[in-house]
């Protein structure tokens, strides 16, 4: 995985070179660690990741390396929350994704509602959905789904989603490293909106959430004044 080490040491480079470059220093094994990381550390972007992978891959040996070590990644960091999910139950497990830095509680209640409507091939299909991917394991672990299964349906959903991103990196491959530089500011772009809109989100709930306690509050001192 080193055809594009011209390109990331030129001055078209920037940021995405720079990424380019880190994940063809690190190689598969560190892709992997990257994608665990990604599903336990949530917004990290599995999609860059295994994109820019997929940009650095040259032989057929090079994709089976970097698509096996990101689902073993991948099934590391479901089997984790996995167990949290079951050490916790349904509400505690949920106060702990709601105090994740930039997690959003709409988040986590669309994966619980995931998981409701879809039993458990929410598991499998819940893998291949970006947000509920990082949390679908919890409310299996919540049920005590069998971990056989658990493991089964991970694996298969982490494979097919890996293998579709890494496979386009490798088809965008021209494309990427033509536009090294241009794509320096759309990365940038988007992870500042995103961030920024993560935090905005996050502030809003803390403050929805205190202004309900405050309404409350005053309803329960309303109500011992009438009484």
């Amino acid at each position: 995985m080193s055809f594009l080490a011209a390109a990331a040491s030129s001055d078209q480079g920037g940021l995405t070179a720079w990424l380019l470059s880190l994940v063809d220093s690190l190689g598969p094994i560190g892709v992997g660690f990257s994608i665990l990381l990604e599903t336990v550390i949530p917004p990290i972007p599995s999609e860059a990741v295994l994109g820019a992978a997929g940009v650095l891959i040259d032989s057929p040996f090079a994709f089976v390396a970097v698509v096996g070590c990101a689902t073993i990644g991948s099934i590391l960091g479901a089997i984790f929350f996995y167990y949290v999910g079951r050490a916790l139950g349904p509400r505690r497990s949920h106060a702990f994704l709601d105090r994740l830095p930039l997690v959003e509680t709409a988040d986590v209640d669309k994966t619980f509602a995931w998981f409701e409507r879809h039993g458990r091939s929410a598991v499998f299909f819940g893998r291949m959905v970006p947000i509920v991917r990082s949390f679908i394991s919890v409310p299996a672990g919540v049920v005590r789904m069998p971990f056989g299964q658990f493991l089964l349906y991970s694996a298969a959903g982490s494979l097919i989603w890996n293998t579709v991103l890494v496979t386009l990196g490798w088809l965008a491959r021209d494309f990427i490293e033509a536009n090294l530089h241009y794509l320096d500011y759309v990365v940038v772009a988007v992870v500042v909106l995103a961030v920024g809109y993560l935090v905005y989100k996050r502030v809003k709930d803390i403050r929805s959430h205190r202004r309900r306690q405050t309404t409350a509050g005053r309803a329960e001192d309303a109500r011992s004044a009438d009484a």
